[in-house]
Parts: structure tokens; C-alpha cells; sequence
């Protein structure tokens, strides 16, 4: 994600780098304004055949195309936000959790409370990556005895292996410090949430959006870009491929934008910060255990926060 001030100038909105959508299809518009360059020297004459074609298809088609792409958009990004939802729920969860252990079992002692808020501190680690196919030892190591790191690297779905430790762990405070089945129930329903929430994260990840609907907006996007210069030759001149290159980049825009946010847990300038969510919940966990609380991580030179 990436972090901008709050009242950005219009210069930095016109010119800047960070997180622009521009290094992913530059290569497609310049090819568009090359085309646009060659009709305009050519006048839309191809092999002594003049092409005529009037501006009154491109403007249906292009607010069909518009329509599409924003109804895409708006698709993707209610993925974005459905993943973010996600992650704020896993973070209270993770408090409530913690917070519950803390307090309903005051004897448990600091290393038995302190191994079971690690290991839910090290749920949030395992399910970003997950959902990124990163490699989770550093992180679980740090968080987890030996023994139990290597059985999680083991797992095919190492978050749910993960829960399904914390649980079993949450249940044996039942029989050793005689906690109730109400209070008992109480924090198995906060794991049940965590449960809910990597189920949520794993059906945005493993849904695309259907390919043969991408394959059509893709097809339509080029076929417009391409031969719209044809279509305004006769009326803009020599500034076709100016007019070109406003449209082209902004059609190309918005379907490679759709195609970045359709996956919200990639590593992406405009995807979701895991890395700095699931810190926070390390920090505020450890933060309930009077632990010195690990530095957390700052966007990198662009500005970008993963």
C-alpha cells in the first residue's frame, strides 16, 4: 500500500512515480501513439486505401468499454475491501483472544500466557504467507518452540495446522485451570472467527474473476486503442496522437489497475500492507505481555508499504 501525505500537491499527484499504474502499460500506449503517429503522417490511408471511419462508434463503444471497466473495478475493489475487512477482523479478534487468556486465567503464569499469545501473534505471520506462497519460517521461528515450527512447515495449509494448536492449547486451560465451558466456548468462538477469517482471505485468493470476462474487456481495450486514431484523423489532424495517448492511457489504466487490486494480498504498490498488519498484531500482543515491542516496518524509498 502505499503511504502519501494527506493533502498531497498537484504536482506530486500529476508527476509522481509512487504507486503509478504508468510502468505497466507504458509499453502499450507508446504503441498506440505509434500508431496514432504513423495515421497522422499517413492520413488514415492505408495502401492507397482510405480508411473512413467517423468518431460516432468510438463514442458507443467507449462508454460501453467505460461502463464495463468501471463495473469491473468496482468488483475488484470490493475484493480489496473485503480482504481489508478481513485483516481488521483477524487484529480484534487477536486482542480479544489475548486479552481473554490474560484475564480469565490469571494462573496461568507469564511463560503459559506468553507461549499462547506468540502462537496467536504467529497466526497472523503464517496467514500472510500464505496467501502470498512466502516463506514463513523466520518469522514462525521467532514466535514458536523448534519442535512445533517444524510441524507447521510440514502442513499443506500451515494457518489451519496453526489454529488447530491454538485451540488445543486454549482447551487444556479447562482441565488445568479449571475454566468454565461457558468462558471456554467464549474463546473458542474467537478462534472460530480466525478460522472464518483465512477461510474469507483463501475464497478471494482462489476466485478469480472469471477468465472469458477478462478476455473480452482485454480484446475490446486493444481493438479501441488501435484503431481509434482512424477515427479521428479527419477531425483532430495532427493531434491524434496526443488524443490517442490521453485515451489509450486511461483505458489501459483502469484495466491493468482492476487486474492488480483483483488479488488484494499480492505484493503490489497497491496492494494490502499484511506485513504491517500482522506486525501490529505482534506489537499489540506483545504489548499485553510487558515485552519490548519489535520495530515496526516503515515504507521503503517510494513510499510502499507491504
Amino acid at each position: 500500500m502505499i503511504i502519501r501525505p494527506k493533502a498531497p500537491s498537484t504536482f506530486s499527484m500529476l508527476f509522481s512515480r509512487h504507486g503509478s499504474i504508468v510502468p505497466f502499460i507504458w509499453g502499450k500506449v507508446l504503441f498506440t501513439v505509434a500508431i496514432a503517429s504513423a495515421v497522422s503522417l499517413t492520413h488514415g490511408t492505408l495502401y492507397h486505401f482510405k480508411v473512413t471511419l467517423t468518431t460516432t462508434p468510438f463514442s458507443l463503444i467507449g462508454l460501453t468499454l467505460a461502463i464495463f471497466l468501471g463495473f469491473r473495478n468496482s468488483i475488484c475493489y470490493d475484493r480489496f475491501w473485503e480482504g481489508r475487512k478481513l485483516w481488521g477482523e483477524l487484529l480484534i479478534v487477536s486482542r480479544n483472544l489475548a486479552r481473554q487468556t490474560l484475564t480469565l486465567t490469571p494462573g496461568i503464569g507469564h511463560e503459559g500466557a506468553r507461549s499462547r499469545l506468540y502462537r496467536i501473534s504467529a497466526f497472523g505471520h503464517a496467514l500472510r504467507h500464505h496467501l502470498r506462497d512466502s516463506d514463513p519460517y523466520p518469522d514462525l521461528q521467532r514466535l514458536l518452540p523448534v519442535e512445533e515450527v517444524t510441524e507447521l512447515m510440514g502442513a499443506h495449509n500451515r494457518p489451519n495446522r496453526l489454529l488447530e494448536r491454538i485451540a488445543h492449547h486454549q482447551a487444556s486451560l479447562s482441565a488445568s485451570h479449571g475454566l468454565s465451558p461457558i468462558l471456554l466456548a467464549s474463546m473458542d468462538e474467537q478462534i472460530s472467527r480466525m478460522s472464518y477469517v483465512l477461510g474469507g482471505c483463501e475464497r478471494i485468493r482462489q476466485t478469480p474473476i472469471p477468465y472469458a470476462y477478462l478476455l473480452l474487456l482485454h480484446r475490446t481495450v486493444h481493438m479501441y486503442c488501435f484503431l481509434l486514431p482512424f477515427g479521428l484523423i479527419d477531425t483532430v489532424g495532427y493531434l491524434t496522437p496526443l488524443v490517442v495517448a490521453i485515451v489509450s492511457y486511461t483505458f489501459f489504466a483502469l484495466d491493468a489497475l482492476g487486474e492488480q487490486i483483483e488479488n488484494p494480498f499480492d505484493m503490489h504498490a497497491n496492494d494490502l500492507p499484511l506485513g504491517a498488519i500482522s506486525h501490529a498484531i505482534e506489537s499489540n500482543l506483545k504489548q499485553l505481555l510487558d515485552e519490548p515491542v519489535p520495530p515496526a516496518p516503515l515504507p521503503d524509498q517510494d513510499g510502499i508499504l507491504l
